[in-house]
């Protein structure tokens, strides 16, 4: 898959938003305020290349819990992604007061990443691209302080017969149609879309 997020990574999180028609940004929101981070939390933010979460729990602590000290450590394994992070992040305070920083690395093996460091493990759209989920689950459990959170946003699949359907044809049919229709790139998308 990483070669699939190298050639997708400038476009990956328009091309999502127009996607999921923006639900995208909806959930990713819903998704940090229902961590309710505490001030002073420390994030890693799991296969957060392109820092949309990390961003939106800076903007958290900010605005709700107007703190200063928070932080959130990006590690992903593709480097393109990365790179969109820190031109994000470039011209932010935040990466003027080293409140984010970034590593490449594999999610199932954060050895750069000390035992019972980190108050929240985040991992978002990232865990079902993984080989042995199940590593990267005793990584988190490792890294992260006693009473600390995991936090994982992924996709998912209804029991609702006719949803269903109608899910599993726009994934199938949908998602590749409009990677080519807005990134010129339909066979991303299929590897995307059954990943």
């Amino acid at each position: 898959m990483g070669d699939v997020y190298c050639k997708v990574a400038d476009r990956y999180d328009a091309v999502s938003d127009m996607i999921s028609m923006s639900m995208n940004k909806r959930w990713k929101q819903r998704f940090i305020e229902q961590m309710q981070p505490m001030p002073g939390d420390k994030m890693l933010d799991v296969a957060g290349g392109t820092c949309e979460v990390a961003r939106r729990y800076l903007q958290y602590q900010d605005t709700v819990n107007h703190d200063t000290t928070s932080s959130v450590h990006v590690v992903d394994f593709n480097d393109s992604m990365l790179q969109v992070g820190r031109r994000r992040m470039a011209q932010s305070s935040w990466m003027d007061n080293e409140r984010v920083t970034f590593a490449q690395g594999n999610a199932e093996d954060l050895a750069d990443v000390p035992d019972n460091s980190v108050d929240i493990y985040c991992i978002s759209a990232g865990m079902h691209n993984l080989p042995h989920p199940e590593r990267a689950l005793c990584e988190a459990y490792r890294v992260v302080k006693p009473g600390g959170q995991f936090a994982c946003l992924e996709y998912g699949h209804t029991d609702m017969p006719v949803i269903g359907q109608i899910c599993r044809w726009y994934w199938d049919t949908g998602i590749p149609f409009l990677g080519q229709v807005l990134a010129n790139d339909r066979a991303s998308y299929e590897r995307l879309a059954r990943s």
